[in-house]
């Protein structure tokens, strides 16, 4: 068989009627998620299914896509179910899927040259400075996700701290040995933009958390001054806003107070929870915000945008430019043609081929409104307060950590911690195979907890009736086997 050059089709209007069937059965999949397991076990023989040789000749798109339904949709991790408690995971919408699928026919890369793809991103940058009470001059990019965007963050504050030269010179050519400053309950990417920065993760402070799980802001003051007198280089101090295991919220005035009192860099990782700034109700909490100089969230989280959607904010967006932007001949720009439109988002960033991940973003703030996004926040966060008066109202069952947000901490209580750390280990495994919720576990003060992240648009209060029964009804069985109380 001759293969044609073209990879379009010879047959538009059989592509066309393939295409209807596939949009229809994921509108089908996402409007009767509620009839499937959240999550279910994967047959050994559809995991061997997936180690094929490599591909030489065509296949049907029917059967690709029948294997599509059969082998791949029922065994994804789930996080767009309502029953999906396990990690702060949005649940997507399906105007954002529409949305996706518009930006992967256009094919567009958002690395630069004069396109309205462009403008599309900058439209939602304006957006976001307003929602931070950014100034004009702060610039954004949209990025993989917050791992990206801390990393980001880091080397335009390495740039500030060590000027230009470390671009050309790299940190050896720098007497100075930088420190920065996160608490204890900061996500691992920060110390991993250290160590990726060259900075070396061993030069992040962790601090400690006070009784809420914030940073201790007086343990930091010390740590800047112990360095100091080391005779090292305090550069950067790091915020959370909604950390990774209990949603808990830094004293992000005090943090910029300090910062600022101290020539400090003030970077926030609200990879879920800065977005609760669009709840009024929620947003007092994250008061200090509008002081830092670089932010990094994701609007696949809180925002619902289907993955993958991270963004980071610069306020000083001449530095922010400065730390990235590079001179080579084939990305010369012009004042006309399609090398117009200066600076380009590859000024701002590592990545020259960019998806347009700008596009289901703008579609998710238009279609939706802040309004109604803000709403839908603030109700996984009225969820989780439900949750956790349901905890109380239960002797069986505990409550580990305040609930700040939207995620709650929780065992089922034993007659000994090590019992404890054996049952609630097997009643998390349980949930998730049960295919009735999917939390996951996390250790809180040295006692390993349930773990339940409200992020997902979809979850209602029946949702967590389930996850209290079921959790119940299984913890009841494991101490059967214990033959303790």
């Amino acid at each position: 068989m001759k293969l044609r050059a073209t990879l379009d089709p010879e047959d538009w209007q059989a592509l066309r009627a393939q295409g209807h069937v596939m949009l229809d059965d994921m509108f089908d999949y996402l409007e009767h998620l509620r009839q499937r397991p959240v999550w279910q076990p994967i047959p050994q023989t559809v995991r061997d299914g997936f180690h094929e040789p490599l591909p030489t000749a065509p296949s049907e798109l029917t059967a690709l896509h029948r294997r599509f339904i059969d082998d791949i949709l029922p065994y994804a991790a789930g996080n767009a179910h309502p029953g999906f408690m396990g990690w702060v995971n949005g649940g997507g919408t399906p105007v954002g899927m529409l949305a996706e699928m518009l930006a992967a026919g256009l094919n567009a890369n958002l690395g630069g040259r004069d396109q309205i793809p462009i403008a599309v991103e900058r439209q939602v940058v304006e957006w976001v400075r307003e929602i931070f009470a950014f100034p004009e001059s702060a610039t954004g990019l949209f990025v993989t996700g917050t791992s990206a965007a801390n990393l980001i963050a880091v080397l335009v504050a390495r740039t500030a701290a060590l000027g230009l030269a470390v671009r050309r010179q790299g940190l050896a050519a720098d007497p100075r040995r930088l420190v920065a400053y996160a608490s204890t309950g900061a996500h691992v990417c920060i110390a991993k933009a250290m160590d990726i920065a060259g900075i070396g993760s061993e030069s992040l402070r962790l601090v400690a958390v006070n009784e809420r799980f914030q940073m201790d802001v007086a343990a930091l003051a010390r740590a800047i001054a112990d360095d100091r007198a080391a005779g090292l280089t305090p550069f950067l101090v790091a915020g959370t806003a909604g950390s990774v295991d209990v949603g808990a919220i830094d004293d992000l005035v005090a943090l910029g107070q300090l910062a600022r009192a101290q020539a400090l860099w003030f970077h926030v990782d609200g990879a879920y929870g800065a977005l609760a700034m669009l709840a009024p109700e929620l947003a007092p909490h994250f008061s200090g915000i509008e002081q830092a100089d670089s932010i990094a969230f994701d609007f696949h989280k809180w925002g619902q945008v289907p993955y993958d959607a991270g963004f980071v904010l610069v306020r000083d967006g001449e530095l922010h430019r400065d730390s990235f932007a590079s001179a080579t001949s084939y990305l010369k720009r012009e004042s006309r043609g399609l090398a117009a439109g200066s600076p380009w988002p590859c000024d701002f960033g590592p990545d020259l081929s960019r998806g347009f991940r700008a596009l289901k973003t703008w579609f998710t703030l238009k279609f939706y409104g802040v309004e109604r996004l803000g709403q839908m926040i603030a109700n996984t966060c009225q969820l989780a307060q439900y949750l956790k008066r349901q905890i109380e109202a239960s002797p069986a069952l505990e409550l580990l950590a305040p609930v700040a947000l939207n995620i709650v901490c929780f065992r089922y209580r034993c007659s000994d911690d090590t019992t404890a750390h054996r049952v609630n280990a097997a009643i998390v495994v349980a949930l998730q195979e049960s295919g009735v919720a999917a939390p996951s576990s996390t250790t809180i003060a040295g006692r390993l907890a349930i773990r339940a992240a409200i992020v997902n648009h979809r979850t209602e209060a029946q949702d967590i009736d389930a996850l209290v029964a079921k959790t119940l009804a299984l913890g009841a069985i494991e101490i059967s086997k214990t033959g303790k109380p």
